[in-house]
């Protein structure tokens, strides 16, 4: 049964864009008076044909006209979702208020074009998000900058980085956290993408994401070491007064039902229970994904810091994320332990944020 999961998730993904194309193609038929609606079903075939093929086609291609492809087939993607939630919205309105077809369908149009740009604007905004955590054992405040899922690639710079470095270094941070995620595919997966981080005031500690993986984890954690950045693989190191616990992107614990195979990989519950820990001093952990908090706490961990789910970056999908992750954004609380999951400071597919924000997070690391 496990293994006909994917394939059922491809079908009703599938029969989802189906019916999404019957129904634009239909309206739009309706609204513009449009007699053959034929060419309509292609056209919004052929979009959505580009949207796939374009993204899964040149996720991981380096040259220019394939990133303008992938550029394109994301805004794309971004542009059909608020394109039917906007038909969705207007025909939901219209049952209230009588209007023309015509006026009906320049309004959708206009609400997704509104906001597909909104999106693409509110991206390049980066908030502030500054947290208190109290800490029992130290003895003066740190303060700690946290910067998740940047995705230096496609969309994302050298200079977003170094506005980025800018903007953390002017809230003065000891240390700073990078939680994954600092690439998306190869495109710009090279050393000179990495200079704005030679200009960040604090020592910085990385632990992959599972987007650097597939851009070249490796090739990624060398870059970084050769500018000084502090690369942690499944290991403990210690900065000031506290004890750091660096995670590579792994499942928080391999389930008796997996197969043997699997069951041999390392996880989170596995790593933390070989390292050489101290009980009782302040300890931070670092994973790319908020998962495995319950073994973190079993280890005595008071803060764990994480990223991945960018809080579903596009309405309606963080309220699908915060069903899939329990800690999904922000500041949450276990038994005891403190967790973080960063919005992100970049995006992924659509550069584009909706009912979310990119953000740098600055934690005041208290004593209690």
């Amino acid at each position: 049964m496990r293994q006909l999961i994917p394939w059922l998730f491809l079908i009703v993904f599938l029969a989802f864009l189906v019916g999404a194309n019957i129904y634009l193609a239909r309206r739009f038929s309706f609204y513009f008076d449009i007699r053959k609606a034929r060419y309509l079903y292609i056209t919004f075939g052929a979009l959505t044909v580009f949207m796939i093929a374009g993204i899964a086609t040149t996720t991981n291609a380096q040259a220019t006209f394939a990133n303008m492809i992938y550029i394109a087939a994301s805004i794309v993607m971004g542009f059909l979702l608020y394109l039917l939630l906007s038909v969705a919205v207007v025909d939901l309105v219209s049952l209230f208020a009588k209007s023309v077809p015509r006026l009906l369908g320049i309004s959708a149009l206009s609400l997704a074009v509104f906001v597909t740009g909104a999106g693409i604007i509110n991206a390049q905004f980066r908030r502030i998000s500054e947290v208190e955590i109290p800490m029992k054992g130290l003895t003066s405040e740190i303060t700690a900058a946290h910067l998740s899922d940047i995705h230096i690639g496609h969309f994302w710079g050298p200079k977003t980085l170094q506005k980025i470095v800018d903007k953390t270094n002017a809230q003065n941070p000891d240390v700073v956290f990078i939680t994954g995620d600092l690439f998306d595919g190869k495109i710009r997966l090279n050393s000179e993408s990495l200079e704005p981080l030679k200009h960040m005031n604090a020592p910085i500690y990385f632990v992959e994401g599972n987007h650097d993986g597939y851009s070249g984890a490796k090739e990624v954690k060398e870059n970084l070491r050769e500018i000084g950045v502090t690369v942690l693989e499944n290991e403990v190191t210690h900065f000031n007064q506290i004890q750091i616990i660096g995670l590579d992107h792994m499942r928080a614990d391999n389930s008796t039902q997996e197969n043997h195979e699997r069951r041999n990989r390392p996880s989170i519950r596995s790593v933390l229970d070989e390292l050489n820990l101290f009980p009782g001093k302040p300890t931070v952990l670092l994973h790319h994904s908020p998962d495995g908090i319950e073994f973190a706490n079993q280890h005595g961990v008071d803060l764990y810091l994480a990223g991945h789910t960018h809080n579903g970056q596009l309405f309606p999908f963080n309220f699908v994320v915060s069903m899939v992750y329990k800690y999904n954004k922000g500041l949450g609380d276990y038994k005891g332990t403190r967790i973080y999951t960063s919005q992100g400071s970049g995006t992924y597919g659509p550069p584009m944020r909706v009912g979310t924000k990119s953000e740098i997070v600055i934690l005041k690391l208290k004593p209690l």
